[in-house]
């Protein structure tokens, strides 16, 4: 038995490595007010906006359940993206990289935090959406579809960290933001994220399929029911393929840098 405990003891202590560097990285955001704000406040304030507070029907749809899937989407891009994106393209230029990978600390600590970090941001997130449509859009969501839903949207954050991860490998500092907000809202809006597809002309409706976003909206939209026919198979190939593509050319640029 004290063999066991002690052949034990490397993995927990590791496991304690990892969660405890992912606690400090999401008090660390927690507390830097640029990007906690943002990143917990816009969701929220352009839902209620869009969904509640101006009228208006989208035909077939459910307006308020529409815009829960998809601005779900839109609330956990923002943590992985800016996360990844800005977070490693600052601790690149301070020297804090160089500083954590000639530290004992394991490196897959690093990014596990990180991860960890946009999926605690993206459910907060979700959380308030949810309230919002549920307590003042008069959205009717099963539980356990809400949950699908929550599973999906985390899930779907995989893809953006790799993008970020990718960005915050090209550029340094300050640089990061704005390359990152180059990305985040045209493909947002081009998505169809803050608003449906069919308000824009033909062929941006048919450029909307190269966007990871656009894939996981689908999927969001098929879960709660406002969709149907939705190739899942096809949109969760997608978001697996961009994340693969990402990792790779960011594990690329940091190898080579």
């Amino acid at each position: 038995m004290t063999s066991n405990v002690i052949s034990a003891s490397p993995a927990w202590m590791l496991s304690r490595i990892y969660w405890r560097e992912a606690g400090y990285e999401f008090l660390r955001m927690l507390r830097t007010p640029a990007f906690a704000l943002p990143t917990l406040i816009f969701p929220l304030v352009f839902y209620v906006m869009f969904a509640i507070v101006l009228p208006g029907r989208w035909g077939d749809f459910d307006k308020s359940a529409y815009l829960l899937a998809t601005y779900g989407v839109f609330g956990i891009m923002g943590p992985a993206l800016f996360g990844f994106g800005v977070g490693l393209a600052l601790e690149r230029e301070s020297g804090w990289l160089a500083l954590k990978q000639v530290s004992p600390m394991p490196t897959g600590a690093y990014f596990f935090a990180k991860i960890a970090m946009s999926l605690c941001f993206g459910l907060v997130v979700v959380i308030l959406l949810s309230i919002a449509a549920v307590g003042f859009g008069d959205v009717e969501i099963a539980l356990d579809r809400w949950l699908l839903l929550v599973a999906v949207l985390l899930l779907g954050t995989l893809p953006f960290c790799a993008i970020g991860l990718w960005i915050g490998t090209l550029v340094k500092g300050q640089a990061a933001v704005a390359i990152v907000n180059l990305v985040y809202l045209p493909m947002s809006i081009l998505s169809g994220l803050w608003m449906p597809l069919f308000a824009f002309p033909q062929f941006l409706q048919k450029a909307a399929v190269i966007w990871p976003s656009w894939h996981l909206a689908q999927l969001s939209l098929g879960v709660i029911g406002q969709i149907s026919d939705v190739r899942y198979l096809l949109h969760v190939s997608v978001l697996l393929l961009t994340t693969a593509l990402f990792l790779s050319l960011a594990a690329m640029r940091l190898r080579g840098r």
